[in-house]
């Protein structure tokens, strides 16, 4: 075929496997089922197996694996050391023991229940223990869940699974059938190159990278951020590649590397639409291989299997949970929410066809039964939901009666929420206090403050707590940022509230921007300013100077703010920003103080 037909081909398929991705993506989101399942349905269907619209599955897999590599290296990036060390009893106690438990539990249904062999039924089972971090975050963190402990609980076991897939890749390695490439080096000498190579990634993060972006970041070019960010991601898997070793761990160290970078955020931000891209790509090209026609002549075979791996997993999970200390409502509902198969077991089934452990048609098999088991997710949670999560206790913490007229509500009632209900007081101003956490209730009861129980983001919460008669409404609440589509319906339903908002960042005042509301704070943007002043008087600034730099500083921030704002760029205006070589000029004589050598 000539240059121009691959061309034509290339980009026919292109538009095959974006169109098929859009539809099914909306139409299952639209469902609940995820968008993981549209992925995998579209490429079922378009696929050989299917209506047969576009070939060459395996070529596309191999282009798509870089979704994972990416996905290995976002994850890397969530492993602050601060936030690793304080669930590190979640993540390295109870995620170990659900992926031992759990990997053991399916690995011998399948061997005494299925005639596989041994190799071949741990080849499988394991990849089975994992859950599908690509279903469950989303859920949690939609449902405002992902920050409450049983979210960080949920969090920090999937984060424990992803990490799993580096050991378990080497485990069904050390199995494989087949014979050893030519100049494959010998175990021992692997493991040498492991810790050389992990050693030597971690010196050239602290030495080179860490140099490199912020460089990078004076000169203010966001493209070149972005190459950067993808190049670190590639060298390191390449690197391991190069060595004989898995790509997916070089990406995982090249994101710890720089979990404590100050452009860590921005790093994530930039390399998410690749990840979610590719990852996408790649469930499309699992749904392509998947053999149909094996599916249909067993479909028994899978349901079963299905039902086997979801009962086998919840009650396996809800045992360790129990094991760890959790009561028995939040163990179950735990359970109930990682009892999915995951999207790393294609990956793994993949890597065990390809070492002859088990046939191509027992990996379309088993990776039916995993879709199926993801299929569950939503109606077991709607299951959780109304049968197995405790109902908060009305008479010990009510919820708004429906009898006050405040003229003012506040939701969230943490640090940020006293503080900005003081003031009030301090005017007489009538109150109506709203808070999920029991705790802060209770011991806001101890202080003399009556605080009700419930979501303040409902409407009809807030139509309880007098929102039709109040003058404004202040979201003071920490956590996962308020987002357009829960705001929208409030401010619909109270048009005479002026509605104030506590924004997480930046990013956050950028989108609260978009809506009609009265008025946002960033949560550490005065404290800070207030901080940096006495920081500037402790280094022998004079306070004349002071004033003039906070002055100068809070109108360079509001003018970027409302360039950001109005571009949706983050890098706009960057070069108004204050650096070690942009001081500010202090007397006036057209020479910054800090070329100056003078201290004011």
């Amino acid at each position: 075929m000539s240059d121009a037909g691959h061309a034509t081909l290339l980009l026919r398929d292109g538009v095959l496997l974006l169109g098929a991705a859009i539809v099914f993506v909306l139409l299952f989101r639209r469902l609940g089922l995820g968008a993981t399942l549209g992925y995998l349905v579209a490429g079922a269907l378009i696929g050989p197996q299917g209506l047969g619209l576009i070939g060459g599955a395996e070529s596309k897999l191999g282009i798509a694996e870089l979704g994972i590599v990416l996905l290995l290296f976002l994850v890397g990036l969530e492993l602050n050391p601060n936030r690793l060390w304080r669930l590190r009893r979640d993540i390295f106690g109870l995620g170990l023991a659900q992926v031992a438990a759990c990997g053991a539990a399916i690995s011998a249904i399948i061997y005494y229940g299925t005639g596989f062999s041994g190799a071949a039924a741990i080849a499988l089972g394991l990849p089975l223990a994992l859950s599908s971090t690509a279903q469950v975050l989303p859920m949690l963190r939609s449902a405002g869940r992902l920050n409450t402990p049983a979210g960080e609980r949920a969090f920090s076991v999937l984060l424990f699974q992803d990490l799993s897939l580096i050991p378990m890749i080497t485990i069904i390695a050390a199995l494989s059938r087949t014979p050893p490439e030519a100049g494959t080096p010998p175990g021992w000498l692997l493991a040498i190159y492991t810790v050389a190579a992990v050693a030597g990634l971690v010196l050239a993060g602290r030495f080179i990278l860490n140099p490199l972006f912020k460089l990078i970041g004076r000169l203010g070019e966001r493209e070149l951020f972005v190459a950067a960010g993808l190049f670190t991601v590639l060298a390191s898997a390449a690197v391991m590649e190069a060595l004989h070793l898995s790509t997916a761990l070089g990406a995982f160290i090249a994101g710890v590397m720089l979990a404590d970078s100050p452009y860590r955020h921005e790093l994530e931000s930039d390399v998410e639409p690749f990840r979610t891209i590719l990852l996408g790509l790649f469930f499309i090209a699992v749904g392509m291989m998947l053999d149909l026609h094996v599916i249909a002549e067993r479909p028994l075979f899978v349901l079963v299997m299905a039902l086997a791996v979801v009962a086998t997993k919840t009650a396996v999970m809800f045992g360790v949970a129990k094991a760890f200390g959790v009561a028995n409502r939040p163990a179950l509902s735990f359970g109930l929410l990682l009892s999915q198969g995951g999207e790393f077991a294609f990956v793994l089934f993949t890597q065990a066809r390809d070492a002859l452990l088990i046939q191509p048609e027992a990996a379309s098999l088993f990776g039916a039964i995993v879709t199926l088991s993801m299929a569950t997710t939503p109606f077991l949670m709607m299951f959780s939901r109304r049968f197995v999560t405790a109902p908060p206790s009305k008479e010990a913490r009510p919820g708004p009666d429906g009898g006050e007229t405040p003229s003012a509500i506040v939701v969230g009632y943490g640090r940020f929420g006293q503080t900005v209900s003081q003031m009030l007081m301090a005017a007489g101003t009538q109150l109506s206090l709203i808070d999920h956490d029991i705790e802060m209730i209770d011991t806001a009861t101890k202080f003399g403050a009556k605080v009700h129980y419930g979501d303040g983001k409902r409407v009809d919460l807030l139509r309880q707590a007098g929102g039709e008669q109040a003058r404004a409404i202040i979201f003071c609440t920490d956590g996962e940022p308020l987002t357009k589509k829960q705001l929208q319906p409030i401010l619909k339903a109270f048009p005479n509230a002026a509605i104030l908002v506590r924004a997480f960042d930046r990013r956050h005042m950028m989108v609260l921007a978009q809506l009609d509301i009265a008025g946002a704070v960033r949560e550490l943007f005065e404290s800070a300013v207030v901080l940096g002043r006495e920081a500037l008087e402790a280094v022998g600034v004079s306070n004349s100077n002071v004033d003039k730099i906070e002055a100068e500083y809070r109108r360079r921030d509001g003018s970027r703010l409302e360039a950001q704002v109005a571009t949706g760029d983050l890098a706009t205006k960057r070069d108004i920003m204050f650096s070690p070589d942009r001081a500010l000029d202090l007397d006036g004589d057209g020479i910054p103080d800090e070329q100056e050598g003078e201290l004011r």
